[in-house]
């Protein structure tokens, strides 16, 4: 089906109002007009069909602690190797001053049954831990074909290594990757140095106990205190060893040379010279981008990048990001939320390591300037070529609304239109009943639950139930779906960059370990293809490797592409083993380059 821009399906509207009207005055038996189609993008809110029945706790008790602010992150996955996406959802726990009733709150690992329905594998798969959860990546540290999980919390962080049987085992302290009881923020997995394996950044936020709270109140209302009340802390990178443990490499790397209170992370190559660089949100404080050299060392460049803040070169408060080639020019761009009556911002990349803050000019302030924005995403959910941008929406004070009538304690998510000509419009009234909901949102995540080849949205909610929303946009578009699976390089592909060419319409993507507002999704990644019915090239540029070219693919699948030059059609379960043989290969037309 031919999808209708935003602007004609306004227009369309107005014309039909005024000649029905029109039909009305002159006394003219007007024939009723033909029934609307839908809008092209249709978001419906299905969380009461999915049997998922978790419910998020931030653990207060009234004493509003700065961390009961920030939780939590979510992160949408295949666990099992079944071929369906699952989600792990954090919780917090119970604070002094808490009152509790019921058992403990615990994470929860929800595996996807089909057919938008889940069941709770949390106890069978030992993932539930007692923590304060606060962010999250997935990656497969030690190249076994099993995504592994890694947790950050306010308190002792968790790697959970996947055992390949539905089962998890925390190897913490056997790795090597314990940080201490810091309040933690976004994570990423990603290899520094293009030798085959995963290595971890992990971003952190302020340096705060419990002995160290300071209680606030304005105006003579009680409320959280910011950021600036305490000091930042550093982040931490850890090396892997290539033997599944981790060298804590922070200072002789250069990402400990300064402190700043983290919150979102996305690992991007950004400036294309085949090396992942690592940009970092930080509160109020003003954005890392850490630039690096290809061997592990890494220079902070936010500022000559211009990414550092935004167009007025304000530093904002900064909660969650995403990249993607938005333009489809071929540089990555990010897209940051920020705090209530501040914009969000988004960078498009100039090339030649330069970001120009086009919010305004695109059209991506639209939306939510009065509340404060969390989890966002790039995501293209009508499949029409051009990534869409989706974000949720939030206060902290709880009682915000007591002192304050220009915003609300919860608030309806954010959906902008992209139009393919760089500009975005805001369609949230428009994308189905799944946009009215108001909650209190923080991490999200975006995904295909259903394998309909339209990407579906699951928020984590402060305080609350999650919210899961199923993608019914309207059918006709084509589409892509891509997962890769490495052999010299690390196993999921984490950091290669892949680029789809169809007819007129090229794309450009990264596999990222970590994104958003300190969640994780889109390991499989997708392309929306509009109205075209081939694939004429995909090519693959492995971290650390070469390059795999594939041609002549069909459209409407998900392909599984193996280093080396193997496609796969459909999801590949993992050998149990790293390096083993592929799977037999599909025949296509390919062209592989080393």
């Amino acid at each position: 089906m031919r999808q209708i821009s935003p602007k004609t399906w306004y227009a369309v509207a107005a014309v039909a109002a005024i000649a029905v009207a029109a039909a009305v005055l002159l006394n003219i038996a007007a024939t009723p007009p033909p029934p609307e189609e839908p809008f092209p993008i249709q978001l419906r809110d299905v969380t009461g069909e999915t049997g998922i029945a978790f419910r998020h706790t931030d653990g207060s008790g009234g004493r509003r602690y700065i961390v009961e602010t920030v939780a939590s992150g979510v992160a949408t996955f295949d666990y099992d190797g079944d071929g369906l996406i699952d989600v792990y959802f954090l919780n917090g726990r119970p604070l002094p001053g808490t009152t509790t009733a019921g058992p403990p709150p615990k994470n929860r690992l929800y595996r996807n049954l089909g057919g938008m329905r889940f069941e709770d594998a949390t106890d069978r798969a030992g993932v539930g831990n007692a923590g304060y959860g606060l962010g999250v990546c997935i990656g497969d540290y030690n190249n076994d074909g099993y995504p592994d999980i890694y947790v950050s919390n306010f308190g002792p962080k968790v790697l959970y290594r996947n055992n390949g049987d539905g089962t998890f085992t925390d190897v913490t302290a056997q790795t090597g990757v314990t940080d201490g009881d810091q309040v933690g923020a976004g994570a990423c997995f990603l290899d520094i140095d293009g030798d085959g394996h995963l290595d971890l950044y992990v971003a952190n936020y302020v340096d705060f106990t419990f002995d160290k709270h300071v209680p606030e109140v304005s105006d003579g209302f009680p409320v959280y205190t910011g950021p600036r009340t305490y000091e930042p802390l550093r982040h931490s990178l850890f090396h892997a060893n290539g033997d599944g443990t981790f060298t804590d490499v922070t200072m002789s790397s250069g990402i400990g040379r300064y402190p700043g209170p983290g919150m979102g992370v996305v690992c991007a190559d950004y400036d294309n010279d085949g090396h992942t660089d690592v940009f970092v949100l930080n509160d109020v404080f003003g954005n890392f981008l850490w630039h690096n050299d290809g061997k592990g060392r890494f220079e902070e460049v936010g500022l000559a990048a211009g990414v550092k803040y935004n167009a007025e070169g304000v530093p904002l408060g900064s909660m969650g990001v995403d990249c993607a080639d938005y333009d489809n020019d071929g540089w990555l761009d990010f897209f940051q939320t920020a705090y209530c009556r501040e914009l969000p911002a988004l960078f498009r990349n100039r090339g030649r390591g330069r970001f120009e803050d086009v919010t305004r000019k695109a059209g991506a302030a639209e939306g939510g300037t009065n509340n404060i924005k969390w989890g966002c995403g790039f995501v293209d959910f009508d499949n029409d070529g051009h990534k869409d941008i989706f974000y949720v929406n939030g206060h902290l004070q709880d009682n915000i609304e007591e002192f304050d009538g220009t915003t609300s304690y919860a608030g309806r998510p954010v959906l902008l239109r992209n139009t393919g000509d760089g500009h975005f419009v805001n369609v949230s009234n428009l994308a189905g009943d799944g946009m009215n909901v108001k909650v209190v949102g923080r991490g999200v995540a975006f995904d295909d639950l259903d394998n309909d080849g339209r990407i579906d949205v699951v928020i984590l909610t402060s305080r609350g139930p999650p919210v899961i929303l199923r993608n019914e946009s309207p059918a006709g578009n084509h589409w892509l779906q891509v997962e890769l699976q490495g052999v010299k390089t690390n196993r999921g592909g984490v950091g290669a960059r892949v680029k789809v060419v169809a007819g007129d319409l090229a794309q450009s993507d990264e596999v990222h370990s970590g994104r958003g507002y300190q969640s994780h999704f889109g390991s499989r990644l997708h392309f929306g293809l509009g109205e075209r019915e081939k694939v004429d090239r995909i090519e693959v540029r492995w971290i650390g490797g070469g390059t795999d070219v594939f041609e002549n693919v069909a459209v409407d699948q998900l392909v599984t592409l193996v280093e080396g030059g193997s496609l796969l059609r459909g999801h590949v379960r993992p050998p149990a083993a790293r390096r083993s043989a592929p799977p037999k290969e599909v025949t296509v037309q390919q062209d592989r380059h080393r």
